[in-house]
C-alpha cells in the first residue's frame, strides 16, 4: 500500500467514524425526552428493562465501534496489540448479546400479539436457543481465535498504525448466518399471518385494524428487511474489498441496529399515550388495547 493509499483510508476511516457517532448521538438527544417520560417516570416492567439494555449496550458498541474504525491504530508494544485484539473480541462478543436482547423483544411482542400463548412462546424459545448457541459458536469460532486475524503494519511519515483483515473469507460467515436469516423469515411471517388472521375478524365485524398490531407487524418486516442487510454486509467484511466499501458497511452495521430496538419499544408507548384509551395513565404494557377491542369493563391484565 503506497502513502498516498494509506492516506486516503485514514480519511475515509475518519470520516465515517464521525458521521456514526453523530447519527447515534443525535438519536439518543431525540429519544431522550420520551425514555424519561416512558421509563424513568413509570413502574418499572420486563419491557423496561430490555429498553434499558438495547438502548445503553447499544449506545456504548455503537460509539465503541465508531472510534473503533476500520483501521485499528496501534503501536509496536506486544501488551497494546493483545488489548486491541481483546478490544475486538469484546465488541465482537457484545454485538451478539445485543442481537438476543433484541430478537427476545420481537419474540416478546410476537407473544403478546398472539394472546400470550404459552405454547407459542415455548416454540419460539425453543426453536431461538439454538440461534443463541450459534451465535456464540461462532464469536468462538471467527472471533476469539488470533489466527482468524491478520494484522499488517503501515508506516507514514507522520504515523504509524495496523490495519487487520480476515483470513478465512466469507464463506464461514455465510454458513452461520445462513440460520439467523432463516429464524427471522419465521418470525415475520408469522407477524404477517397474526395481522392477516386480524384484518379478516376485524372487516366481519366492520372495524378498523388495531393500531399497535399493524406497527409492530410493520417493525417486524422493517427488522428483517434491516438484519438481512446487516448479515450481507457482515459477510461482506470477510471477503477483501476496497476499504471505502468496508467503511460504508461498518456505518451501517455499527448504527441501523442499536437504533431499530429501541425505537420499536418508544414507538409503540409513545403510539398509546397518543391513543384515545381509559386505560392511558397506565403502563402500555398494562393495557388491554392493543390485543382486543377496547372493553371498559373489562380488567386490565398482566404486565407483558
Amino acid at each position: 500500500m503506497s502513502e498516498q493509499e494509506a492516506v486516503a483510508d485514514l480519511r475515509w476511516n475518519d470520516n465515517v467514524a464521525v458521521a456514526t457517532i453523530t447519527l447515534i448521538s443525535y438519536e439518543y438527544l431525540l429519544l431522550l425526552h420520551k425514555e424519561v417520560q416512558y421509563v424513568w417516570k413509570r413502574p418499572w416492567s420486563l419491557m423496561s428493562c430490555l429498553y434499558l439494555v438495547v438502548r445503553y449496550l447499544g449506545l456504548f458498541l455503537a460509539l465503541l465501534w465508531a472510534c473503533w474504525g476500520g483501521l485499528l491504530y496501534m503501536s509496536e508494544s506486544t501488551y497494546v496489540t493483545t488489548a486491541s485484539y481483546n478490544l475486538v473480541v469484546f465488541m465482537e462478543w457484545g454485538a451478539s448479546v445485543y442481537f438476543c436482547f433484541a430478537e427476545a423483544i420481537l419474540i416478546w411482542r410476537l407473544y403478546a400479539l398472539c394472546n400470550q400463548s404459552k405454547l407459542l412462546l415455548c416454540v419460539l424459545v425453543g426453536s431461538f436457543l439454538p440461534i443463541v448457541a450459534l451465535s456464540l459458536g461462532t464469536d468462538i469460532y471467527l472471533y476469539s481465535r488470533p489466527s482468524m486475524f491478520s494484522v499488517k503494519e503501515l508506516i507514514i511519515p507522520n504515523a504509524k498504525y495496523c490495519t487487520f483483515s480476515f483470513n478465512n473469507g466469507p464463506m464461514p460467515a455465510i454458513y452461520t448466518s445462513t440460520p439467523i436469516v432463516c429464524y427471522d423469515i419465521f418470525l415475520v411471517v408469522l407477524a404477517a399471518t397474526v395481522l392477516v388472521r386480524h384484518f379478516k375478524e376485524r372487516r366481519a365485524i366492520k372495524l378498523r385494524l388495531n393500531t399497535y398490531m399493524v406497527l409492530i407487524v410493520r417493525y417486524h418486516v422493517i427488522y428483517f428487511v434491516l438484519n438481512l442487510t446487516n448479515q450481507i454486509l457482515l459477510v461482506i467484511l470477510w471477503a477483501n474489498i476496497p476499504i471505502e466499501a468496508m467503511d460504508f458497511s461498518e456505518f451501517f452495521s455499527d448504527t441501523a441496529p442499536f437504533i431499530l430496538a429501541p425505537r420499536l419499544i418508544i414507538s409503540i408507548w409513545d403510539t398509546h399515550a397518543q391513543d384515545d384509551c381509559v386505560h392511558v395513565s397506565t403502563t402500555f404494557e398494562d393495557c388491554v388495547c392493543w390485543t382486543s377491542p377496547p372493553n371498559f369493563e373489562q380488567d386490565e391484565i398482566d404486565s407483558v
